[in-house]
């Protein structure tokens, strides 16, 4: 097994996102101590045996967010494969990703791929009870903000979505009011995940049905803010889960952050919130350190190589021979938790 250490490549990557991370104006948490988890994640595929397959082939995985206020820089990152990889990032979110390039007798047999590293995560905290704990400066101008007041392929900010924000926001005085209003009525989706329709993070979908998973809460939740003119934008990771030290991750979970000028960007869990109640007032403006970032945005092009169309979103493994996505891929992902101390002993 060839296996390639994440240190020299993640220094680099650190300080080049370092100037990124500047730029989309994220502040330090309030909190001096807030609640944290330091685990070790892995991720891992399964490449189908395709003999006889055209080439090029490629297969892309991704990396979590370099940097980030309440997530720390991921340490002791390797990957275990025979296949040739190199690491890159894409430019439109700059989401960090491994790209593989199996050769025809690694196409023929199928191939394994993991990737493992350690994580630590702390909650965030910008709003309580209504209180701003948390303010960054950021020029509402800039381009990354920009960026998320633009619709997405399954998020229109027109037409429905724009009348259904327009409803619920009447009377608002203020953006942050505007964005309450609307966070409140997304909470009232229904968290259901049966029959057909759910998933796509279909905005329009979600509008009608009124349920859906987490992609379909803050698909709506993004549409109805960009239609007010409020900046918000999509996050996709995976969920750690609560009171388990170990064990295995069945799927990704997202939540969202929309911005307000002389405080930032502010975190939403909206479907989260849908599920405990008794929670909703925390998940408008702060979220648990029960998670993992990955990364942001919808409609993904990772790199020239990529011939298909742009991605929905960008949590699972994705691969393309002679430029035809390919059905079949197997994933596994799993956690463990470990101390700080364990950590430095284990130089990660």
């Amino acid at each position: 097994m060839k296996s390639t250490r994440f240190s020299m490549l993640s220094m680099i990557a650190a300080f080049a996102v370092f100037a990124v991370v500047v730029a989309l104006g994220w502040g330090k948490s309030a909190a001096q101590n807030p609640p944290l988890r330091t685990v070790e994640f892995t991720y891992r595929v399964h490449f189908p045996a395709m003999p006889g397959a055209a080439q090029p082939a490629y297969l892309w995985i991704p990396t979590p967010w370099a940097m980030h206020p309440t997530q720390d820089p991921v340490s002791g990152l390797y990957i275990e494969s025979v296949v040739r990889n190199s690491w890159s990032s894409e430019p439109q979110y700059h989401n960090g990703f491994y790209q593989f390039e199996p050769s025809a007798e690694q196409l023929a047999s199928g191939f394994d791929v993991t990737e493992r590293f350690t994580v630590t995560r702390r909650e965030l905290a910008v709003l309580r009870d209504g209180r701003v704990l948390d303010v960054s400066a950021h020029p509402a101008t800039d381009d990354s903000v920009r960026r998320y007041l633009q619709p997405d392929k399954l998020v229109p900010i027109n037409g429905a979505i724009a009348q259904l924000a327009k409803e619920r926001t009447e009377g608002a005085a203020t953006p942050l009011e505007k964005a309450r209003r609307i966070y409140d009525y997304v909470v009232t989706m229904r968290y259901d995940k049966s029959g057909e329709g759910w998933g796509r993070g279909d905005a329009i979908w979600a509008c009608d049905s009124k349920r859906g998973n987490c992609t379909d809460f803050h698909s709506l939740f993004i549409g109805m803010m960009r239609s007010v003119g409020i900046p918000a934008r999509f996050e996709i990771g995976f969920p750690l889960p609560e009171g388990k030290t170990e064990g295995d991750i069945a799927g990704y979970h997202c939540w969202a952050e929309f911005f307000i000028d002389g405080i930032g960007w502010i975190p939403v869990d909206a479907s989260e919130a849908s599920k405990n109640p008794a929670k909703k007032d925390y998940f408008f403006g702060a979220l648990d350190a029960n998670r993992v970032q990955f990364t942001y945005g919808r409609d993904v092009h990772l790199s020239a190589e990529q011939q298909g169309p742009a991605l929905n979103y960008f949590i699972y493994p994705y691969a393309e021979v002679a430029g035809q996505p390919v059905k079949g891929l197997q994933s596994h992902f799993s956690f463990r938790e470990v101390s700080p101390e364990s950590q430095a002993h284990l130089g990660r």
